[in-house]
């Protein structure tokens, strides 16, 4: 979509609410050291503020956001499992296969594993970074912002609000989206978002021509959905065994693979891990840091 055709549809609230509730039923990889991506930051006792305006879909894409799972977690051998989940893109995943194993052994140690292991969900949009008064050079910048389920819930709550006294809000909209206030605090060692909140509607610029160079600066999502971008089933077999420290038998599947001959079964192919639909966890950005610290070592080994 064009610049010029974004302004002239502005009715989006509807198509982008759809969109969620769809996907939330049911070229290299850039997730850390990428200078595109911004993060807040905190103080030494946890908490943080800053203000961004979600930016809408960059052109020849639908959407404002994209989704994906990872793992990420710490093996036997004390070695880091840090990839993405091949389920964010309809492909079933070595350890989703592992955690439903666990999950229906009948073992309540087998479940705790699984909950360790766990997929977490991660969100990504354009923000345009409006107040970072821990890091000012930011300002007036268009960043991908990775973000979890607790501030995706905040973005649903004002498309689609619960009262009759309250109207809907594209936040993603430029003429009547909304700022964005994040407001982090620690609350018992994880960070907090409750207080963050939307401002009222309100234009980002009344000058079209500088909202057109904010979308000329947007970054491509579709990116973190590529296969391309993704770890084979066979590679990721492969690391799993080395962070468990188990000596591998090689499976058709991952023969094939290997091989490339054919891409790796589908989710439609195969039923949902049982596992990891019921213990999808809300995902934050304390949990990125963490893996994003240990990311380095896991791909070094």
């Amino acid at each position: 979509m064009s610049f010029a055709n974004l302004k002239r549809n502005k009715d989006l609230i509807n198509k982008l609410v759809n969109a969620a509730e769809t996907t939330n039923a049911g070229g290299e990889q850039k997730s850390y050291g990428d200078d595109r991506l911004w993060k807040p930051t905190v103080d030494k006792a946890g908490n943080g503020y800053a203000e961004i305006r979600f930016l809408p879909a960059p052109e020849g894409e639908d959407l404002p956001w994209v989704r994906y799972w990872d793992h990420g977690f710490k093996g036997p051998t004390g070695r880091w499992y840090i990839e993405r989940s091949l389920t964010s893109i309809g492909q079933q995943d070595p350890v989703g296969e592992l955690n439903s194993q666990l999950w229906n052994s009948g073992h309540d140690e087998d479940k705790e594993t699984a909950r360790r292991q766990k997929r977490r969900l991660h969100y990504v949009s354009n923000i345009l970074v409006i107040s970072d008064p821990s890091a000012p050079q930011n300002e007036g910048k268009v960043f991908l912002y990775q973000y979890g389920k607790k501030i995706f819930d905040k973005i649903m709550d004002v498309m689609q609000p619960q009262f009759q006294d309250e109207e809907p809000v594209n936040p993603f909209d430029f003429w009547d989206g909304a700022t964005f206030k994040l407001k982090i605090r620690n609350v018992e060692g994880y960070r907090n978002y409750d207080k963050s909140e939307f401002t009222s509607p309100s234009s980002l610029s009344d000058d079209d021509s500088v909202l057109e160079g904010y979308y000329n600066k947007l970054h491509k999502l579709q990116e973190f959905m590529d296969p391309a971008n993704y770890k084979s089933y066979a590679e990721l077999k492969q690391k799993l065994n080395a962070v468990l420290g188990v000596v591998p038998t090689m499976t058709v599947r991952e023969e094939v693979s290997l091989g490339d001959e054919t891409p790796p079964p589908s989710m439609k192919e195969i039923p949902p891990v049982t596992a990891e639909e019921m213990e999808d966890a809300d995902d934050d950005d304390d949990t990125m840091r963490v893996m994003s610290y240990f990311a380095k070592i896991a791909n070094s080994s």
